[in-house]
């Protein structure tokens, strides 16, 4: 079962109007892949149903939500249902704020061209809508709500990585670089003994890095680098995104309208999250060197040699020299030995 058939079956129960005049009805209203359905709740017989794509809301903001399919000559709704359900009302606004403001116009078409459209729009709806359901939800997330995401994401990791190293002269050299980047998006950084890769970057500035790849570095920048370079491919790819597909439409709508990801949501996620690697695009990345005071030169050639590094030594803002130290060499030190016990 696909997230999008999971996401057709909602069903709640509305108040339906078919005419201004008429009483309202109690109804059953189910969603379906290219039409809202509703249903006497007694004899489950289908009284109405409505195309996706005409359905608009008229009262933004109010409760009841009251959607109808089309306005009567005068303006005013025509058929209405009033919906008090959220993870419906936030489904039908998703559908109208997507597909129906980008639905073309044809004018005067023929018969033909007409049913060829809807057949497309169904079409465009069925691929579509998963992804805007995602990305809208994404684009509206809270700070607060992300660093709660990334929580939940963190403690999945765990599953596969341990819980983050803790001794207390390297955790506190972790918030004072935390502190340091905040700029740069972090909110704190969790070092690692196992499982994980170099640098990920989860939900709501959540920095995972591997152990090894600060015990294997001498100097801080090459790391500092690293995680420059992961921040920066996260800006271009929220990794809020991922987790959500991952989590599923259901659990996505319910985050939408209630603030919160079902628990469980984010169960077996890790694996995805710490195998997946970024490119960061050279020109930001240089921005985020610049921001944080770094010289690009020595994670630069810290590289593998086969990558092109040039771009990353020609563009150095600081021309091979930081003008400060990002992390005294003391929280350096403790860093280092943050899993030593």
């Amino acid at each position: 079962m696909t997230a999008l058939e999971k996401y057709q079956r909602l069903e709640c129960t509305g108040l339906w109007r078919l005419t201004p005049s008429a009483q309202l009805r109690e109804v059953v209203v189910g969603l379906r892949e290219t039409t809202l359905v509703f249903a006497d709740p007694r004899t489950e017989m289908a009284l109405s149903h409505w195309s996706l794509p005409s359905v608009e809301r008229v009262n933004p903001g109010e409760m009841p939500a009251v959607f109808t399919p089309g306005r009567t000559d005068e303006g005013g709704p025509s058929e209405t249902i009033e919906l008090e359900d959220p993870d419906m009302i936030a489904a039908l606004e998703v559908v109208h704020t997507t597909l129906i403001r980008r639905r073309p116009r044809p004018g005067r078409l023929r018969g033909g061209a007409v049913a060829l459209g809807a057949g497309v729009a169904a079409l465009a709806l069925l691929i579509w809508l998963p992804d805007a359901m995602i990305s809208y939800t994404a684009s509206v997330l809270p700070t607060a709500t992300r660093v709660q995401i990334g929580k939940m994401a963190l403690a999945d990791a765990q599953r596969l990585t341990g819980s983050p190293c803790a001794e207390p002269l390297g955790a506190r050299a972790g918030i004072a670089l935390a502190q340091r980047m905040a700029a740069l998006g972090v909110g704190e950084i969790a070092v690692v003994r196992d499982g994980a890769q170099e640098v990920t970057v989860l939900p709501g500035g959540i920095v995972l890095l591997a152990n090894g790849l600060l015990t294997s570095s001498e100097d801080p920048e090459p790391v500092l680098g690293r995680i420059l370079a992961a921040l920066v491919a996260a800006k271009e790819a929220d990794p809020v995104v991922p987790l959500l597909h991952h989590a599923g439409l259901i659990s996505t709508t319910r985050l939408l309208t209630s603030g919160v990801l079902p628990e469980g949501a984010v169960e077996g996620y890790a694996e995805a999250a710490l195998s997946t690697r970024a490119e960061a695009p050279t020109e930001p990345l240089l921005e985020a060197f610049k921001t944080l005071g770094l010289s690009s030169t020595p994670y630069a050639k810290s590289l593998d040699p086969e990558t092109d590094i040039l771009p990353l030594i020609e563009g150095d803002p600081f021309q091979g020299r930081s003008p400060a130290p990002v992390i005294s060499d003391n929280d350096w030190i403790s860093l280092q030995g943050i899993c030593a016990t």
